[in-house]
């Protein structure tokens, strides 16, 4: 167990399963006073209880396309806790639609989920964090969408873009605060939902990857760790791409 987090209050949404849950033990493991900030409350008691037995680690139900729930979220960390030092805004969908078959609906909730939902994350912490003249913000994005598209994820990767499009901008306006905002960009990790889609899929996602294996979701997480630490205090605005390679090859036939 190491200590770079220790005493700080990490809020992680969408840390229930999944990259979230990673990246909450790998926080929990540095010592972080860590906060799971799920919808799903069955699951994220039960993540919370799990990594609580080597770390302080709390829920807070939080349905991020409401922002009456974000601030409520924040508010109640800001009781219990008196501070909040991260935010690692985690939580996204990413349901597969092809343009044929996508209805409004579908675009509409999935831009809900995962760029309201920052927006709405991110500006309830802010008025905190200029309070204390500091504070990091790290958003999970993703290789498709900024650098690569896949068919049926066309509005997974539009609200991937607009995530790295918010920071930027973002990250000028409250860069003057002591306040870093910056991003982790994952490839394909092993997840509950990407097991779902079979055998088959994997291996060709496999077959595509240089390192020839899928990420974990600590891997995602020690890349946030890094973004949200006293190391990065000058680092803001950017992004690692977590991949294994992927996106470097011209083609197939680049892949041994």
């Amino acid at each position: 167990m190491g200590s770079r987090m220790t005493g700080r209050v990490v809020i992680i949404t969408g840390a229930a399963k999944g990259i979230g849950r990673g990246i909450a033990s790998v926080f929990a493991s540095e010592g972080a006073i860590v906060v799971i900030a799920d919808v799903d409350e069955k699951a994220g008691k039960a993540t919370a209880a799990a990594l609580a037995e080597t770390a302080t680690v709390d829920f807070v139900r939080t349905d991020v396309t409401s922002r009456e729930s974000c601030e409520g979220a924040v508010a109640a960390v800001l009781e219990r806790y008196g501070r909040v030092d991260v935010l690692v805004n985690n939580a996204g969908i990413y349901p597969q639609a092809f343009l044929h078959e996508m209805s409004e609906a579908d675009w509409d909730r999935v831009f809900a989920v995962n760029v309201k939902g920052m927006f709405f994350m991110v500006t309830a912490v802010l008025p905190h964090m200029r309070q204390r003249h500091g504070g990091r913000i790290v958003l999970t994005s993703s290789v498709t969408g900024p650098i690569t598209g896949n068919p049926g994820w066309a509005h997974y990767g539009a609200t991937k873009a607009a995530m790295l499009g918010f920071m930027r901008s973002a990250a000028i306006e409250v860069a003057k605060e002591g306040i870093t905002i910056n991003a982790v960009m994952p490839g394909n990790i092993v997840t509950d939902s990407l097991e779902d889609l079979g055998q088959d899929y994997i291996d060709a996602l496999v077959a595509s990857i240089p390192m020839k294996k899928l990420g974990e979701p600590e891997d995602v997480g020690y890349a946030a760790l890094f973004l949200a630490s006293n190391e990065a205090k000058y680092i803001t605005g950017q992004t690692i791409v977590v991949d294994g390679g992927q996106v470097l090859p011209e083609g197939a036939t680049a892949v041994g």
